[in-house]
């Protein structure tokens, strides 16, 4: 399977992908995530005003086959979750990159976001797995 690698958006090794617009960052999973985790089952995510730290668990993404923690890509406060992917989980596979995001945190440093993968870099990780 072709996966797509949107180019406006950044990666973390662990299949986040972050877009920032200003100091909103939207945070998702992957195409290739959601295609290894298959059917998706359950979803726990922050509150909104809950703080995220960079590098570190924020939630998890349930599967029928594994549990799989989510990894922030920015220090920020969440000020936006997607309250219908934690009613509706499997919907995350439908459009990962559009409906299917996660959380909105207004970051704290823009620098975060400096070692973080660009889509190339991405690809070329996930097909080398």
């Amino acid at each position: 399977m072709a996966f797509e690698y949107p180019d406006n958006l950044k990666y973390l090794d662990s299949h986040e992908y972050v877009k920032l617009e200003g100091e909103i960052a939207t945070i998702g999973i992957s195409e290739f995530a959601v295609d290894q985790l298959g059917d998706i089952v359950f979803l726990e995510l922050p509150d909104v005003g809950d703080a995220v730290d960079k590098g570190e668990n924020f939630g998890s993404i349930e599967s029928v086959k594994a549990v799989e923690d989510l990894k922030s890509p920015v220090n920020g406060t969440v000020i936006e979750r997607n309250d219908g992917m934690i009613e509706a989980p499997e919907q995350i596979a439908d459009d990962p990159y559009g409906e299917g995001w996660l959380l909105k945190v207004r970051v704290n440093e823009l620098e975060d976001l400096d070692d973080v993968m660009s889509a190339q870099e991405y690809q070329a990780l996930v097909e080398g797995e």
